[in-house]
């Protein structure tokens, strides 16, 4: 049977002369090597922990100090000005050596002694000089924002070594505190645009009651939480933004990622995971190893914070009644695979080495052939993590809390990550490609809403012509740190890993694998009820979400940049005008920016729509001849915002903060109350492509990506998501729920013509699109 165990380390019987004992020692040989590798994931551990704890020293500078010292003192000179001779004086240690010590042992132990002290002193000085540095920020608001000469030379003496991933960390600044006052004066000149002459008069009235009065009481909280927390936001922001929420996550927080965009390097469906599995492991053991580079603020030698990928395999998100919780294992030998209904555990290592592509490909292919049809409740099984999150915590402490449920939920949950191979096509492909595109985002955002299982921190999705695409939680990460996984990915994939003629993975396959093995369960008909009620849940939100994949090619940030106008910038503007045509109005807007500068950084918020944008619209609209100055003053305005956010000078994560110590206070502040319940009726994110020498898209033009997208924040509003790739690349991806008669997703995006802002004509040129 394809559950059972293919190999028996073991096994014995009883019989009159005793007990009859039969090793295998080939099954012993596995456990010896698998223990093997374990321990030399400790020792690179203990390796790391040692090299990343005296950064930006190096271990080794510890001998070349030590050597210093001990050579003048052979020059009969004291360099620590006494300091030796009472280390060797009051050193209980020393005295307890004098008996076994000569006179000149015991100097040089003290030696020793001081010149390790003198080294941690260095180390604790360059440590708290690349804080400082690190916390200088004004680098960002310098001419195209490039870093000075001063800025790059001092970083480079500091971390000349070679940084392993999370080398930076115990550098990185904490995220300050804003004045209050600076960020409320910024939120009314954020929401300016969006109110009448009364309205904003009754918010500004409102805001200066509780800067008087609240205010200050509630960011005296605060800032004693920021001396004392090593991010004030994040872990606030964590629980109470996503792992608090009781609705479904699919769709209101998972986002998804999408393969290339006109390459399907095979058809193979058995082949494509093969690679992908071998891809995201191989990142796994980077990670892992700290073989990773920081990742840098783009074009700079800036690191940004790592924290975000310790989590980012072996982990899932477990349902609770009033609060979810993020379970992390520091290890996982095996992977879980979805399949027409039935759940497997395929193991990835063999004999402590990884299976090759070949191997994977393989046993995913025995997968494929399985002809065992579901066990009763085991086909929508994962509906349960679909749906709302109350039924789906009572049913697992329930139902899966011991027995063959929890064996086989344990797998799950404890798997590096999940795999769906699924029995549809996707892809720009067929007569109909644009709006196969849309099923195929469609398609990674919730699926069947049952064969997926949203609680894990990421799932991979196989489609049977050998597309893929991922599903990502949102509570552990945020999406630029899934991103960089899966440029790794689909680079190694192509062109690394590569496939044979005939599509199939290179390699050879080692005989007697162990077979995957089937999941058992016993589901009973409470939990199948549940199940269907779930389902019922998340189908009707999966239908009611449209999502539009646009394609633009007319421009890209080739010609937009030759005009030294920000791409993003641009691009938001082009939001914003395309909003006010659709709807005759503005709209409160959020676009994501990473606070990542700071230690435990994870998003504040730009608002994009601003007076100068909206000036600007409204000008254009009416064929004004000071469009392109408008256009340029409101370019700026929004990259000048944006470093704010960047810097920790948001506005909308220290408003959170503020609102969530009056909830721990028991006080109530009518401000906090309608700024927090303003709904955000276009969310908007850019999907950073940050490993550009991955791909060789010169020599290689057709291997680009779609990008990712995510469902709409509000029931009457768009959701977002843009990369621009290339030189003359946008791909959007914009959703929009059917059940509102306001919102249409398909439709050509109204981009600003790039003569708006070259143009020395008066009259101002009509937008394309």
């Amino acid at each position: 049977m394809a559950e059972a165990h293919q190999a028996v380390a073991f096994q014995f019987t009883i019989t009159p002369e005793g007990i009859d004992l039969q090793l295998s020692y080939q099954a012993l040989n596995q456990i010896y090597l698998s223990g093997v590798r374990s321990w030399k994931k400790r020792v690179s551990r203990v390796r790391n922990s040692l090299i990343k704890g005296v950064y930006p020293a190096s271990p080794s500078s510890w001998l070349f100090v030590s050597i210093a010292i001990l050579a003048t003192m052979y020059m009969r000179s004291d360099p620590s000005m006494g300091l030796i001779t009472k280390i060797q004086s009051v050193s209980l240690l020393l005295s307890s050596l004098h008996m076994s010590l000569s006179a000149q042992g015991q100097t040089m132990l003290s030696a020793l002694v001081f010149s390790t002290l003198l080294w941690l002193s260095l180390i604790l000085a360059l440590r708290f000089c690349l804080k400082l540095l690190l916390s200088y920020h004004r680098w960002m608001f310098e001419q195209h924002g490039r870093v000075s000469n001063f800025t790059k030379t001092l970083l480079g003496l500091l971390s000349s070594r070679k940084p392993l991933l999370y080398s930076y960390q115990t550098s990185l600044p904490h995220l300050p505190v804003p004045a209050i006052k600076d960020t409320l004066s910024r939120y009314l000149r954020s929401v300016r645009p969006l109110l009448n002459d009364l309205e904003y008069k009754r918010m500004s009235e409102l805001a200066s009651d509780f800067e008087k009065n609240l205010g200050n009481r509630l960011q005296r909280y605060l800032k004693l939480k920021a001396l004392w927390a090593t991010n004030y936001v994040s872990d606030w922001w964590e629980e109470y933004i996503y792992l608090r929420g009781r609705g479904p996550i699919m769709v209101n927080s998972n986002y998804y990622g999408m393969d290339f965009l006109y390459v399907t390097p095979t058809s193979v469906q058995a082949a494509r995971a093969g690679n992908t599995i071998t891809a995201l492991l191989l990142y796994r053991r980077k990670v892992n190893r700290e073989e990773l580079k920081p990742v840098r603020v783009p074009g700079t030698v800036i690191p940004l914070c790592a924290a975000q990928c310790e989590r980012m395999f072996n982990t899932t998100r477990t349902p609770g009644e009033e609060t979810d919780v993020l379970q992390h294992w520091q290890d996982s030998e095996f992977v879980a695979v979805y399949h027409k209904g039935r759940f497997f555990r395929l193991w990835v290592y063999r004999a402590g080495r990884l299976m090759s592509p070949r191997e994977l490909e393989y046993q995913i292919q025995k997968i494929l052939d399985d002809p065992s049809p579901p066990q009763p409740g085991e086909e929508k099984l994962g509906a349960l993590t679909a749906g709302d999150r109350i039924p789906w915590a009572q049913v697992r402490k329930q139902y899966f809390s011991s027995g063959v449920n929890k064996r086989s939920l344990d797998v799950i949950e404890k798997a590096a990550f999940f795999i769906t191979l699924d029995d549809e096509e996707q892809g720009m492909r067929g007569e109909d490609p644009a709006g196969n595109l849309d099923r195929y985002a469609k398609s990674l955002l919730h699926g069947k809403c049952y064969d997926r299982w949203f609680d894990k921190s990421f799932s991979i999705v196989i489609y049977k012509n050998g597309k893929n695409g991922l599903n990502a939680e949102h509570s552990w990460a945020d999406a630029p740190t899934v991103a960089h996984l899966w440029e790794y990915t689909l680079a190694t994939d192509a062109f690394h890993l590569g496939y044979t003629e005939d599509g199939h993975c290179k390699g050879e396959v080692e005989p007697l694998l162990p077979h995957p093995q089937r999941l058992l369960w016993d589901i009973p008909l409470e939990v199948q009820a549940q199940q269907c009620s779930s389902l019922a849940v998340a189908q009707a939100l999966a239908d009611d979400v449209d999502c539009h994949i646009v394609h633009f090619r007319d421009f890209g940030k080739g010609r937009i940049k030759k005009l030294r106008v920000s791409p993003d910038a641009f691009v938001q503007i082009s939001l914003q005008l395309a909003y006010y045509r659709d709807r005759g109005s503005f709209c409160l807007t959020y676009e994501a920016s990473m606070t990542r500068l700071f230690r435990e950084g994870r998003t504040e918020t730009v608002r994009s729509c601003t007076n100068e944008s909206a000036a600007f619209v409204k000008a254009l609209e009416n064929g004004e001849e000071s469009c392109r100055r408008l256009f340029r003053l409101a370019s700026e305005t929004h990259q000048n915002l944006y470093r704010m956010a960047m810097t920790g000078a948001g506005i909308d994560r220290h408003l959170f903060c503020l609102y969530v110590v009056s909830k721990y206070l028991g006080v109530d502040s009518p401000f906090l109350k309608e700024v927090l319940s303003e709904p955000w009726r276009l969310s908007t994110s850019q999907t950073p492509i940050q490993q550009i020498e991955l791909f060789d898209l010169k020599n290689h033009p057709d291997y680009v990506s779609l990008g990712g997208g995510f469902g709409p924040v509000a029931d009457d509003g768009y959701g977002v998501s843009y990369i621009i790739t290339g030189e003359d690349m946008i791909n959007f991806h914009v959703s929009s729920k059917h059940s509102c008669n306001q919102t249409v997703t398909n439709i050509k995006p109204a981009m600003v013509d790039t003569s708006v802002v070259c143009s020395s004509s008066s009259k101002a040129p009509l937008p394309t699109g």
